[in-house]
C-alpha cells in the first residue's frame, strides 16, 4: 500500500504546482481512505489495495489539477490540509 501512495503522490504533486509533496501525501491519503470508508459503510467486500490505487489515480487524473482550489472551499476539508 505505501507503495501504492508514494507513486500516487508523486503523480498528483508533479500534475498541481499548487501543491507541495506533503500536501498532495495528504490528498490521496483522504482520497484512499475516504473510498475504503464508503465502500465498507455500503457493504462492499474489500477488492485490493490495488484496486483502490486504479479509482485514485482515476481521481488524480480527472481532478488532480483542481483539487487546491476544493480545498479552500469545503471547510470539512480545509481543516486537514492547512500548511
Amino acid at each position: 500500500m505505501q507503495q501504492f501512495i508514494e507513486q500516487l503522490t508523486a503523480k498528483l504533486a508533479g500534475m498541481n504546482p499548487e501543491m507541495s509533496e506533503e500536501r498532495a501525501r495528504t490528498w490521496v491519503e483522504l482520497l484512499w481512505s475516504d473510498y475504503e470508508a464508503s465502500s465498507a459503510k455500503a457493504g462492499y467486500e474489500y477488492k485490493s489495495a490495488e484496486h483502490t490505487a486504479k479509482l485514485v489515480d482515476q481521481l488524480i487524473t480527472s481532478y488532480g489539477d483542481k483539487l487546491h482550489l476544493f480545498a479552500s472551499k469545503n471547510p470539512k476539508f480545509a481543516a486537514l490540509l492547512e500548511n
